[in-house]
C-alpha cells in the first residue's frame, strides 16, 4: 500500500508539471505575438494632413508613382510645383476651403468615393476632363503654407476674387495670375456638412465656367486651411512597456508671438484662439492659427507696439490685409511704489477702415510680470471697450487664454509670472461665505437661547402639601 501510495503520488507530480511547463510555453507564446503587433502598429505617427487635389486646362507634369499610405513632404510638393510651373505665366485658381480632410470625400461622395449621389459632381468632372493630380495626404504644418508657396512659385500676389466679381475681372495672360476663392466649411446654420460641401462644388464648376469663357488657361488647385479632422495617434514605441497608472500624453503647445530688438525679447503675446468678427456675421477667424509679420513693432522702456499683419491664408469679407496691433504702456505709480503697465488700445485695420478698443482700464499689471486671462472679449464680460467715437464698421474680439507682457522680459522665450484677470472673492465664493455666515448666526442665536434657560428652584410636589403663597392685604 505505502508503495502504490508512492508511485501515483510520483505520477501526480510528473503530471503538474507538465501541465505548467505547457502552460508557460504558451504564455510566452503569446507575449511573443503581442510583441509582434506593437513593433507592426508603432513604426510610425500619424500627422495632420490635407488632401490637395490639381488640375489643368494646359497639362501638367506626370506625378511620381508613391506607396500607399505615402504623406507628401511641403518639400515635395514644391518640388513638383517647380516643374508645373517652370516656363511662361501661368493663371492659378486656389479654392482654399477653411477645414478640409480625406474623409469629406469618402464620407459625401466624390473624388475618393463611389457614391453616386455625391457633393463634388462639378470637382469630378473637372478631373476627368482635363490633366490632374492627386495628393491625398499633403502634410499640413500651417494655414498659410499653400498660399506662401504658390505666391513664392509664381512671383505674384494672391487676389481674392469670388464667383460673383471673377465675370467683371480683366484677367492679364502675359502674366502670372494668383486667384484665391474662399469657401466655408459645415458653418453655416440650419444646412448640413453635405449641403455646404455642394455649395461649394457649384462655386467651383462656376467658377470653371467663367474661366472658360474667357478662354483663359488656368491651373486649378482645391485644398484646405486646415484639416477637418484630425485623428493623432502616438506610437506606441515612445510608451514605456509595461503597466503604467495615469498615463498622459503632454500636447504640443504653438510657440508665443515674440518681437526682438538687437536679439533680445522685448514683447511676448500668447493665445489658444484670437477670434475676431465683424458683426453680423456668424464666422468667427481665427487668427493664431497662422504666423503673421511684425514689421512695425516697437519697444522702449517706456512704450511697447506689437504689430502683427496677416496678409494670406484667412480671408474675412473680401479682405486679403489685416493688421493688428497692441500698445502698452508703463509709469510709475507712487502709491504702490511700483512700475505698472497697461495695455491701452488695440486696434485693427481692414479695408483701409480702423475699427479701435481700449483696455487700459481693464487690462494691467505690474511691469515685471504678464497679464493673462481666460477670456478677453468686447461683447461679454468686456474687458475691450470699442471706441465709439471711430466710425469704423465694430469688430467683435474674442481671445482664449490670453497672455501678453511688454516689459521686463528678461527670462527668454518664457513669460515672467502672471498676473491673473480673475478675482480672488468669485460669486461662488461670496454666495459660500455669506451662506456660512447665515448658518453661523443660526447657530450661535440658538446656542445663547438656550444659554438663556434657568430651572425653577422649587418644584411642586402633588403627593405632598401644595405649595402656599401668602398673600399681603
Amino acid at each position: 500500500m505505502t508503495l502504490s501510495c508512492f508511485t501515483s503520488r510520483e505520477q501526480r507530480f510528473a503530471e503538474e508539471g507538465e501541465m505548467a511547463e505547457s502552460r508557460c510555453s504558451s504564455r510566452v507564446r503569446l507575449m511573443a505575438f503581442l510583441a509582434l503587433l506593437f513593433a507592426l502598429f508603432s513604426t510610425g505617427d500619424s500627422v495632420a494632413q490635407v488632401p490637395l487635389l490639381m488640375w489643368s486646362s494646359d497639362g501638367l507634369p506626370a506625378l511620381a508613382s508613391t506607396a500607399a499610405g505615402h504623406i507628401t513632404s511641403k518639400e515635395q510638393l514644391a518640388a513638383y510645383l517647380s516643374s508645373a510651373f517652370k516656363s511662361g505665366p501661368h493663371t492659378v485658381l486656389l479654392f482654399l476651403q477653411d477645414k478640409l480632410s480625406k474623409d469629406d470625400f469618402t464620407v459625401f461622395g466624390g473624388v475618393f468615393g463611389n457614391k453616386q449621389d455625391g457633393a463634388f459632381g462639378n470637382l469630378e468632372a473637372a478631373l476627368h476632363s482635363s490633366s490632374s493630380v492627386m495628393f491625398p495626404a499633403l502634410e499640413w504644418l500651417d494655414s498659410s503654407a499653400i498660399p506662401a508657396l504658390l505666391q513664392e512659385k509664381l512671383g505674384v500676389s494672391p487676389l481674392l476674387v469670388d464667383a460673383d466679381t471673377l465675370p467683371h475681372l480683366s484677367i492679364n495672360t502675359s502674366a502670372s495670375n494668383l486667384l484665391i476663392i474662399n469657401l466655408p466649411y459645415c458653418t453655416s446654420f440650419g444646412k448640413s456638412c453635405k449641403e455646404v460641401l455642394h455649395d461649394n462644388d457649384g462655386i467651383i464648376g462656376k467658377v470653371l465656367s467663367v474661366m472658360k469663357d474667357k478662354n483663359v488657361l488656368y491651373t486649378a488647385i482645391y485644398t484646405g486651411l486646415k484639416p477637418s479632422r484630425v485623428i493623432s495617434e502616438a506610437s506606441l514605441s515612445v510608451h514605456p512597456a509595461g503597466r503604467s497608472l495615469l498615463q498622459a500624453v503632454v500636447p504640443e503647445v504653438k510657440p508665443p508671438i515674440m518681437f526682438n530688438v538687437s536679439g533680445n525679447p522685448c514683447v511676448m503675446l500668447w493665445a489658444q484662439n484670437l477670434n475676431i468678427s465683424l458683426t453680423g456675421e456668424t464666422a468667427w477667424i481665427d487668427l493664431a492659427a497662422q504666423v503673421p509679420s511684425l514689421t512695425g513693432s516697437t519697444c522702449n522702456s517706456s512704450n511697447s507696439l506689437l504689430v502683427l499683419t496677416y496678409s494670406s491664408g484667412y480671408i474675412l469679407s473680401n479682405t486679403l490685409l489685416l493688421i493688428s496691433s497692441f500698445a502698452m504702456s508703463q509709469r510709475f505709480y507712487p502709491v504702490s511704489a511700483r512700475n505698472w503697465f497697461t495695455l491701452d488700445s488695440v486696434q485693427l485695420q481692414a479695408n483701409g477702415q480702423t475699427s479701435s478698443f481700449t483696455g487700459s482700464r481693464n487690462i494691467y499689471a505690474p511691469a515685471e510680470y504678464s497679464f493673462h486671462c481666460q477670456s478677453v472679449t468686447s461683447f461679454r464680460d468686456i474687458l475691450l471697450v470699442a471706441n465709439k467715437t471711430n466710425p469704423s464698421p465694430l469688430w467683435r474680439l474674442n481671445f482664449i487664454d490670453f497672455q501678453i507682457q511688454g516689459f521686463g522680459l528678461a527670462n527668454g522665450t518664457n513669460f515672467s509670472y502672471a498676473s491673473d484677470c480673475a478675482g480672488f472673492f468669485t460669486p461662488g465664493i461670496w454666495m459660500g461665505l455669506l451662506t456660512g455666515l447665515l448658518f453661523l448666526w443660526i447657530f450661535v442665536y440658538g446656542l445663547h437661547m438656550i444659554m438663556q434657560l434657568n430651572t425653577m428652584d422649587r418644584f411642586d410636589d402633588p403627593k405632598g402639601p401644595s405649595i402656599s403663597v401668602p398673600q399681603s392685604e
